[in-house]
């Protein structure tokens, strides 16, 4: 393999590292506040603070989505450059992950990310836990009666 095109894996295979990173510190912040949530709502008894963490946990949704999809884009460069898959033309040291669509293929598409198993069962999971947890606490005086 030709030093150019290694340095090239390399540096691809570095941002891919990246956005995994990201998306882990993510997942880890998005439990973090749901957890930090729970602890005040155990101190004040204020189940408000238990649905409060339903907006955060979308957003992280949709960040996390957008990483995993960045991701999944510059694995079809990695991909392209390696000669596994020649979908698109790529120069020496070219990153083009805009020519990377839902067109190309459906794994590049943000709705396809947002809902891919990966990641749907963690936040879809802590969103109806908050949601259950938030109900049953405000409503235990009609539950108990």
């Amino acid at each position: 393999m030709e030093e150019d095109k290694r340095q090239h894996l390399e540096f691809i295979q570095n941002i891919i590292t990246r956005m995994n990173t990201n998306s882990f510190q993510i997942k880890g912040l998005a439990i973090t506040i749901v957890t930090a949530l729970m602890a005040i709502y155990a101190s004040t008894k204020n189940e408000y603070f238990i649905f409060l963490g339903i907006p955060p946990v979308l957003l992280f949704w949709f960040l996390d989505s957008y990483y995993l999809q960045q991701e999944r884009k510059f694995r079809g460069v990695y991909n392209d450059v390696t000669g596994l898959k020649d979908k698109i033309e790529i120069k020496p040291y070219e990153m083009p992950i805009q020519k990377y669509t839902k067109e190309i293929d459906v794994q590049f598409s943000y709705w396809n990310v947002f809902f891919s198993p990966t990641i749907k069962w963690l936040y879809f999971s802590i969103i109806l836990f908050l949601l259950i947890i938030g109900l049953i606490l405000t409503y235990k005086d009609c539950l108990l009666n």
